[in-house]
């Protein structure tokens, strides 16, 4: 049985692998359009149907690890996500790629509220399990990216082999999981319980509620902009910036998300209220660079505004995480990430889609940098809401100070 930090690098392992297998097909999608024939459309419903099956999954089973465990639920989506990359690696048709995101989707689902609660329980403090738990997604993002790009690029198979080596990786980490303790799971679990926990439900305790309300619109403004990278980001690249190199493609992909990352460990220097306008302001700043790069054709700014944004895109999902695990009773972690990753991941996905059909009615240029101030608008609004909030907690606060007359 592993213990400590061995349990706290296998729970953060599983976070970044369930991730990797969201980003790995996403250089592809060119090379499957031209083997295929298929429309911008068709490819963001691509992108899509993995959503739509993934919340479907959070609706269901997202929570079941409060009642049965974390390893379980972890352990038994890594599974279903090995037999999802089988299916990539063996689709022939839009339709079997669509299958294959269904299956992954459902893993990926079941998975996500359950590791970032493991994360947290077997963090040595709470600040940590945020940081961690937080920086899992987007490094997954950025192995899957960077992976799929060279191995594309360099190396034999390139539609298939990315595929093989991530369905080994997770039957292994499937079995690795067992290892470690298990710090969540109640005392006594009823049969009815566990059936009342599959019902399709999105649910908050009273506690959670405040903060995760007034975190809403930041977490739609990053997960919107990381839809838009993984669905576009290739087209993008590849049909506006020119670029043919499926190995850059990759690196391109996966500079936002690693930037991500490095937002997430840099924002933990700052004060909680100055680590929140960190996120939203770089946010902002880095996605105008990207609309500007795209209108003026210029790679390296649209390379540099999409690390900018990532740095924000990281502080912002950090903030999200820490203020939620705080909020949030431990028997109901599982319950509270689950339905925040409903958020994130409706956000993540219908925007692309609209994006999509956009592409087919206005081309690729006006719709992406529609995308862009689409996203400019939610950071706005999300900054206006953090105001309106600090205002109401100061008015509140005041009041409660007054003395009261007799």
């Amino acid at each position: 049985m592993l213990g400590g930090r061995g349990a706290c690098i296998v729970a953060v392992t599983t976070g970044a692998a369930t991730l990797t297998a969201a980003s790995a097909p996403s250089p592809l999608y060119p090379v499957y359009q031209r083997m295929w024939g298929f429309s911008a459309f068709t490819l963001t419903l691509i992108f899509a149907v993995y959503v739509f099956a993934l919340l479907a999954a959070l609706l269901t089973v997202g929570s079941l690890s409060d009642w049965v465990g974390r390893r379980p639920l972890a352990s038994g989506s890594l599974a279903l996500l090995a037999l999802g990359m089988l299916m990539f690696a063996m689709a022939s048709d839009p339709g079997g790629l669509m299958a294959a995101r269904i299956l992954q989707g459902a893993a990926v689902g079941a998975a996500s509220g359950t590791t970032t609660a493991m994360i947290i329980d077997l963090a040595p403090n709470p600040r940590v399990g945020a940081i961690l738990s937080s920086a899992a997604p987007p490094l997954g993002i950025v192995i899957g990216a960077v992976l799929a790009g060279a191995l594309i690029q360099f190396a034999p198979l390139p539609t298939e082999l990315v595929f093989w080596i991530l369905a080994a990786a997770y039957l292994i980490l499937a079995a690795i999981v067992w290892l470690i303790p298990e710090n969540a799971r109640p005392e006594a679990t009823s049969w009815k319980s566990i059936r009342r926990s599959l019902r399709p439900s999105a649910a908050l305790p009273a506690a959670a509620r405040p903060t995760f309300f007034a975190l809403l619109p930041s977490i739609i403004a990053t997960w919107a902009l990381s839809g838009l990278y993984l669905s576009l980001g290739s087209s993008v690249q590849r049909n506006v910036f020119g670029v043919h190199s499926h190995f850059i493609v990759g690196v391109v992909l996966g500079a936002f998300f690693a930037a991500g990352v490095v937002g997430t460990i840099v924002s933990t220097a700052l004060p909680t209220n100055q680590r929140e306008w960190l996120g939203d302001g770089i946010l902002m700043l880095g996605v105008v660079m990207t609309i500007v790069a795209t209108l003026s054709n210029a790679l390296a700014l649209y390379v540099v505004g999409s690390m900018v944004a990532g740095l924000g895109f990281g502080a912002a999902f950090r903030v999200a995480v820490d203020a939620l695990g705080e909020a949030s009773p431990v028997t109901q972690r599982g319950e509270v990430f689950a339905t925040m990753y409903i958020v994130s991941y409706l956000a993540f996905s219908v925007p692309a889609l609209a994006a999509g059909l956009g592409v087919e009615h206005f081309g690729l240029t006006p719709t992406t940098v529609g995308y862009g101030v689409l996203e400019v608008a939610l950071v706005l609004i999300a900054i206006a809401a953090r105001i309106h909030g600090r205002a109401n907690t100061a008015s509140s606060k005041t009041q409660s100070e007054r003395p009261s007359r007799c």
